[in-house]
Formats: C-alpha cells, sequence, structure tokens
C-alpha cells in the first residue's frame, strides 16, 4: 500500500495553483492518472520519484518516503522512472544502457529478450526507431527490479500500431513481476485498456476517479453521425450485449445484437452510426 498525502505550489502558465493530492494506492494496482496539461500530473509523479520537493507525506508499506523530517532520496526509493522522451544514454549501446543500472548482465538479457530487442543489444539509440527507444526505456527502468514503475505519456510519441504493440508489453511486465504501476497518459483507449483505476486531474486537485469504464465513458445525443473506432469490449448485460468504441479521444457504448456480438472481434475498426437513433455498428 502506498499512501500520499502531497503539497506544492505550481506555476502553471499564468497563474499558481496548488498541486493538493491524497491518494491510497493499492500493492499490485495499476493506477492511470490523466487531465488536461498544467494540472499536475508529470510533478505528481517527479514527487514520488523524489525528483521534486514537496509537503506532506508518502509512505510505502510502513517506510516513510516523504514527512516533516525524511525525503528519502530517489536512489533508495524502489521506482522505475519511464519517461516520455526516452532519456537514453546517447554514447551507450542498447544493452550499456541497461548494465549502466546495474551490472547484471543475466537479467539485461532477459529483459531483452522479452522485448524483442536483444538482436539490437549492441545498436546505439540513434540508430532505433521511437518504438524501440521506449522499449529500451521500459527494459531500464526495470534493471534495479523496482516496485513501483513510473511513466509519463511513455507511448504518445508513437503510432497507433506501435502503442497497441507497447501496451502490451506494459502490461506484461506490469503482470510478470508484480509491479505497482503509475502512468500519465491522455488516450482513453490506453487507459481503458491497461488501468484498474483512473484519476483525473484538475488544476492540482482529484475531479475524478474510478474504473475507466466509469471515468472515461461519455455519451451524447446526436441525430445522425458515423464515426470509425475500435472495439475494445464486448460485455453481456442481462438479456443485451454492450460494445465498448474508442473512437477518437472518447469511449462510447453501444448496444448491440447477439449476433453482432458473435461476429465482431475485440481489436478490429468498427464503423459507428445511426439511423433514426438506432446505433449500428458494423466492421
Amino acid at each position: 500500500m502506498i499512501y500520499i498525502d502531497v503539497k506544492k505550489n505550481l506555476n502553471s502558465g499564468e497563474f499558481l495553483i496548488e498541486l493538493c493530492i491524497k491518494l491510497n494506492i493499492k500493492k499490485g494496482e495499476f493506477l492511470a492518472i490523466t487531465g488536461k496539461s498544467g494540472s499536475g500530473k508529470t510533478t505528481f509523479l517527479r514527487i514520488l520519484a523524489g525528483l521534486e520537493k514537496a509537503k506532506g507525506k508518502i509512505v510505502l508499506n510502513n517506510v516513510s518516503w516523504l514527512d516533516d523530517k525524511t525525503a528519502l532520496p530517489t536512489k533508495n526509493r524502489k521506482i522505475g522512472f519511464v519517461f516520455q522522451d526516452y532519456a537514453l544514454f546517447p554514447n551507450m549501446s542498447v544493452q550499456d544502457n541497461l548494465l549502466f543500472v546495474k551490472k547484471d548482465k543475466k537479467f539485461a538479457k532477459y529483459l531483452l529478450e522479452m522485448t524483442d530487442l536483444i538482436s539490437l543489444k549492441d545498436r546505439y539509440p540513434n540508430t532505433l526507431s521511437g518504438g524501440q527507444k521506449q522499449r529500451v526505456a521500459l527494459c531500464r527502468a526495470m534493471m534495479n527490479k523496482p516496485e513501483i514503475l513510473l511513466m509519463d505519456e511513455p507511448l504518445s510519441a508513437l503510432d497507433p500500431t506501435m502503442r497497441n504493440k507497447l501496451q502490451k508489453e506494459i502490461l506484461g511486465f506490469h503482470k510478470e513481476f508484480g509491479l505497482t504501476t503509475i502512468m500519465v497518459s491522455h488516450d482513453p483507449n490506453e487507459i481503458y485498456r491497461l488501468a484498474d483505476r483512473v484519476v483525473v486531474f484538475e488544476k492540482g486537485k482529484i475531479i475524478k476517479e474510478g474504473i475507466p469504464r466509469d471515468v472515461l465513458l461519455k455519451t451524447s445525443g446526436s441525430q445522425k453521425f458515423s464515426f470509425e473506432g475500435e472495439l475494445l469490449e464486448i460485455r453481456k448485460m442481462d438479456a443485451i450485449y454492450v460494445a465498448v468504441i474508442a473512437i477518437g479521444q472518447q469511449l462510447v457504448e453501444v448496444v448491440i445484437s447477439k449476433y453482432e456480438a458473435q461476429n465482431l472481434k475485440i481489436g478490429q475498426s468498427v464503423r459507428v452510426s445511426t439511423k433514426a437513433f438506432m446505433p449500428l455498428v458494423s466492421s
């Protein structure tokens, strides 16, 4: 269990706001943080990592990381941090970027094999694609075998296909190593796929929290519409079937027939449209 109750004054554009966050995070939970730019999401991660000063308390399993007298150094916190901009050492090979953290070639090899990077272990970052760089960054964050993995919009610069691939790898790491994972993301599709719980920041405060389905789903009436989206889930509710579909930056729920539920596949691209207020879903 992580207990967090922190405060910090932030300069958000043209005005000052107070970051004031109180959270309990369960061991093994995958928590997503979302909200508008400037709401304090990245600062919150940096406070957890010990990279930013703040007032308050952070306690992990009865060990104080932050209180009135203590500010545990970053190196003594059991965390891995994946940055948005990769932050790899350009003059080091893929393998050496990992070994810089800890001289454990056996574990480095295991991580590189897990992410299909073993054939690239002697390459340098400037010869890698964005997706490959982020996988190296993820592996490097795991080298100290952290209890907590912090990720600041790690996939925002990648194309949709690579994002989907890395989402699966992140979830694989989370389960394989029994991590508590805290990820900042603006992508509702990503949050829905990965997170157990999501909190929404606004002006330094938590304004919503809950399971992704409850927090992120937005429905709005429209007389006529037709949108492309990705099918994320089909679930049976009593006598009906409900499809959850990602359309742009929104998630929508649509009631579908038993025939549609049997013939549609999770992950496929679908079209959501209406005719006389009756939503239709087709592949």
